[in-house]
C-alpha cells in the first residue's frame, strides 16, 4: 500500500525545515497544504518557500494561483487526490505539509460535496454583508437553516456568508449538504504533528513578523491593495498593513497587531489539531525520532 505522510503544526513552528528532512529521507516531493502559499506574489506575507528552497525539493500547490483567483478546500481535495495517483506511480511514500486545517482534513477525511457558489450569488451576499451587517445575515441564516444556525460560529462572518450563499443558490439548507462522514482513502495516512512550548512558539512568531517587515511585506501589500477584498488577502499580515495604508493605524501598532493575531491563529490551529487522535506529536528538534516513527508506520 502507498503512504501519505502528513506534517502539521501551528504557524512558525518549523514545518518547512522538518518537511525538507522528511522529503530527503523518503525521496519524496512535497505537497503544500497552505491555502495562502498557493497565490503567486504573496511570498513574504505567507512565508512561502524561497526559490532556493523550491529548487531543493519538488513542490506542488505553491504559487500556481493569481491573488484574485477563487479556490476552495473541495477543489484542493480533488486536485491532490488526482496528483497522488500520479505520484504514487513513482513514489510509494509522499509528503504533504502545511497548516491549513480544512485543506488537510479535505484530503485525509474527505469534504462534503457542497456546490460551488457562482459569482453572482457570492457578490450578492457580500453586498448584503457590507450594507446590512452580520446581525442581519444571522437572522436570515436562522430562518433559512435553523439546524446549521444552532451549531455555527455566528461571529465568523465568512462561515455565515458561505452558508447563506449555498442556501440562496440551491434553495436548500446548507446543513442538508453536510454529512460529516469520513471517506476511506486507498492509501495509508501517517500524521506527524509539530509542537513547541507556548513561549518558544510565540518568540518565533514575533521574530517571523519582524523578518516579514524587513523583507518588504508593506511593499507586497501595496502591490495587491486593489485586491484587498479577495479571500487570498483576507489574512493576518495583509489585513493589518491595509489599515496602515488606509491611514487608520500607525505601523508600530499594526506590527504588534500582526504578532498578536498570529499568536491567536496559532492557538486556533492547535485546538483544531488536538481533536485528531491520529496525530503523533514531536518537537521539531526530534527529527531522528520523527523519521524512525515514520519508518515504523510505513506499509
Amino acid at each position: 500500500m502507498n503512504n501519505l505522510i502528513v506534517l502539521i503544526g501551528p504557524t512558525a513552528v518549523g514545518k518547512t525545515e522538518t518537511s525538507f528532512a522528511i522529503a530527503k529521507h523518503l525521496e519524496s516531493p512535497i505537497i503544500s497544504a497552505d491555502s495562502r502559499q498557493m497565490y503567486r506574489g504573496l511570498e513574504i506575507g505567507t512565508a512561502a518557500p524561497t526559490a532556493e528552497e523550491l529548487s531543493l525539493h519538488k513542490h506542488y500547490f505553491v504559487g500556481q494561483l493569481q491573488p484574485g483567483d477563487y479556490y476552495s478546500a473541495a477543489r484542493y481535495e480533488q486536485e491532490v487526490l488526482s496528483l497522488l495517483n500520479e505520484l504514487f506511480a513513482k513514489n510509494s511514500s509522499v509528503l504533504m505539509s502545511g497548516g491549513s486545517m480544512m485543506y488537510i482534513d479535505a484530503v485525509c477525511k474527505g469534504i462534503d460535496d457542497i456546490p460551488t457558489v457562482d459569482e453572482a450569488t457570492r457578490q450578492m451576499i457580500k453586498d448584503k454583508y457590507e450594507n446590512e451587517g452580520l446581525e442581519q445575515l444571522c437572522r436570515e441564516l436562522r430562518l433559512l437553516d435553523p439546524t446549521y444556525y444552532a451549531e455555527a460560529d455566528i461571529k465568523n462572518h465568512k462561515r455565515v456568508m458561505h452558508a447563506l450563499e449555498i442556501c440562496y443558490m440551491t434553495g436548500k439548507p446548507y446543513s442538508s449538504f453536510r454529512s460529516g462522514k469520513k471517506r476511506e482513502r486507498p492509501f495509508n495516512i501517517i500524521k506527524i504533528g509539530l509542537q513547541r512550548e507556548r513561549e518558544e512558539l510565540y518568540e518565533r512568531i514575533n521574530r517571523r513578523v519582524d523578518i516579514m517587515i524587513e523583507q518588504g511585506i508593506i511593499e507586497e501589500a501595496k502591490r495587491f491593495y486593489h485586491l484587498r477584498e479577495h479571500n487570498s488577502l483576507n489574512t493576518v499580515g495583509y489585513k493589518e498593513i491595509f489599515k496602515v495604508l488606509d491611514g487608520e493605524w500607525e505601523l508600530p501598532f499594526a506590527i504588534e497587531k500582526i504578532k498578536q493575531n498570529t499568536r491567536i491563529y496559532s492557538r486556533k490551529q492547535m485546538t483544531w489539531y488536538r481533536r485528531d487522535e491520529e496525530v503523533t506529536w514531536f518537537h521539531p528538534s526530534e527529527i531522528e525520532k520523527i523519521l524512525e516513527h515514520i519508518d515504523s508506520r510505513l506499509l
